[in-house]
C-alpha cells in the first residue's frame, strides 16, 4: 500500500525527536493574507465602503481620550521680610545737656498780725416769758357752801304727778370763778327717769355766786339737791 504525502508527514511528526514551530510560519502567513485580499475585496463595492466610511467617525469619537488637564502651578511662597537695622544715636559728650542753674526762691513775707479784738458789751438777752400757771384742780364743797343768784325753779312733771312718782335728785354742778355752771351730772337718782330730767333742765337756768377763799374766787364741785314731793 502506497503511503500519501499527508500521512507520510504525520508519520514525520511522530518520528522527529523536538518539534519545530518555525515549519508553521508560512502557514500564518497566508491565513493573513488571505484574510487582507478578503477585506480589500469588500472594500471594493459601494454599499460596504459606505457602510465603513460612516462607522468610522463613531469609533473614532469612542476612542477619543480628553486631553489632560495642565497643572497649575503653586504659587511661589513669600519673600522674607528683611527689617533694616535702626541706626543707633550717638551719644557724645557735647550732646549732654548742662545742668540748670538753681532757681532763685524768695522767701515768704511773714504773716501779718491779726486785728485786735475790742470787747463790746451787749446787754443780756431778755428772759423768755414764764408760761402760764395752770389752772387749779377744782375742789369739791358742800351745798352750803354754794349760794344762789337765781335758784333752780323745777317743774313737776305732769304724768309724774298722775302716777304718783316722787322722791330726791341730787345733782352734781360745776360753778367756775366768775359763778357760771360748767359741768352737771346726776350724782344720785330719785328713781325716776322723768324726775331727774326735770332737775336737770331746772339746773340749767340757775345761777350762782363765785366761790372764793381769802378774796380769791375758786372753780368748785358742788352738790345740789332737788326733791320732789306730792302735797
Amino acid at each position: 500500500m502506497t503511503s500519501t504525502p499527508a500521512t507520510t508527514d504525520w508519520i514525520d511528526l511522530l518520528h522527529e525527536p523536538e518539534p519545530r514551530p518555525w515549519r508553521h510560519v508560512p502557514t500564518i502567513a497566508g491565513v493573513l493574507a488571505a484574510h487582507v485580499a478578503l477585506g480589500w475585496a469588500l472594500l471594493q463595492v459601494d454599499a460596504v465602503r459606505q457602510s465603513v466610511v460612516q462607522a468610522a467617525p463613531l469609533l473614532i469619537d469612542f476612542i477619543t481620550l480628553a486631553p489632560p488637564k495642565p497643572e497649575v502651578p503653586p504659587p511661589p511662597p513669600p519673600r522674607p521680610v528683611v527689617e533694616k537695622p535702626r541706626p543707633v544715636p550717638l551719644i557724645t559728650a557735647a550732646q549732654t545737656p548742662a545742668p540748670a542753674p538753681p532757681a532763685f526762691v524768695a522767701e515768704p513775707a511773714p504773716p501779718e498780725p491779726p486785728p485786735p479784738v475790742v470787747a463790746v458789751n451787749t446787754p443780756p438777752e431778755p428772759a423768755p416769758p414764764a408760761p402760764p400757771a395752770p389752772p387749779p384742780v377744782p375742789k369739791t364743797v358742800a351745798a352750803t357752801a354754794v349760794q344762789y343768784l337765781r335758784p333752780p325753779a323745777p317743774v313737776y312733771p305732769a304724768m309724774s304727778r298722775r302716777t304718783g312718782e316722787s322722791g330726791r335728785v341730787v345733782l352734781r354742778v360745776l360753778i367756775d370763778e366768775k359763778g357760771l355752771l360748767r359741768q352737771i351730772a346726776v350724782q344720785q337718782s330719785s328713781g325716776h327717769a322723768r324726775l331727774d330730767n326735770a332737775a336737770l333742765e331746772a339746773m340749767k337756768d340757775a345761777r350762782f355766786k363765785p366761790y372764793t377763799e381769802n378774796g380769791v374766787a375758786l372753780p368748785v364741785w358742788a352738790p345740789a339737791p332737788i326733791a320732789f314731793d306730792l302735797e
